[in-house]
């Protein structure tokens, strides 16, 4: 019998999953130029994406200090990825974020009991005081007119607050990538419809839908990761 090695980070695979490539797909298929990696924890997302072949600009935004550090680190090996330690939402301040025993599931929001019965790892265990902007104040930084961007969203029940925050942005965004919830797991999250009409009504279209977390009890999908692109 034969052993695959997969290089891991925080217990998560950084080897492109299936997915990823048909991301990488879309993207090329759009030109995309600049990913804006919004949740980046220690920059998972980012090095699988980049493993699937995307070329382009990246800049990860993760707001804790811990994961930052490791994030910053690994960025700094490649001279296209910047990092920003932010949090985005739909205005600019200081705030609160919960902070989870696994890292990824640190949230603004308070977890409902239904998120830490399915996966206990996620606990919470202290809060860090951290900084909040907008997208559209901070995009003039980082986007230039050339730049064709799309808008990755994995930010535990505040990806709504994220894009209220970017109005001004939206239009110019080639596509985002959202995580939604399709049962209740951050109190005071909105309903996974509530996000998809906010991108509908943007000009956005579903393009693709990829489970992210079960219930192991029930087999029930929890939460998804969603594509919407622009026509």
């Amino acid at each position: 019998m034969g052993v695959e090695l997969q290089p891991y980070i925080k217990g998560i695979p950084v080897q492109p999953r299936e997915e990823d490539f048909r991301r990488g797909r879309l993207m090329a298929s759009r030109g995309v130029t600049l990913l804006l990696d919004v949740g980046a924890n220690v920059g998972q997302y980012a090095l699988r994406t980049r493993n699937a072949g995307y070329e382009g600009r990246i800049v990860s935004f993760e707001p804790m200090s811990a994961a930052f550090a490791e994030l910053s680190a690994r960025a700094a090996a490649d001279p296209a990825w910047s990092c920003r330690r932010l949090a985005l939402g739909s205005s600019a301040g200081e705030s609160e974020i919960h902070v989870s025993r696994n890292s990824y599931s640190s949230s603004l929001l308070e977890m409902e009991d239904r998120h830490l019965r399915t996966a206990p790892e996620s606990a919470y265990v202290g809060t860090e005081t951290i900084s909040v902007r907008t997208l559209d104040e901070i995009w003039d930084e980082m986007v230039t007119s050339s730049d064709r961007p799309f808008l990755k969203l994995d930010i535990q029940g505040f990806e709504l607050e994220a894009l209220r925050g970017a109005e001004r942005s939206l239009p110019a965004l080639l596509g985002v990538q959202c995580e939604l919830s399709l049962v209740p797991l951050y109190a005071g999250a909105p309903a996974h419809s509530e996000v998809m009409d906010h991108l509908e009504t943007a000009g956005f279209r579903l393009a693709g839908f990829d489970p992210a977390l079960f219930d192991p009890q029930t087999a029930e999908l929890l939460q998804a990761d969603a594509i919407f692109l622009r026509d």
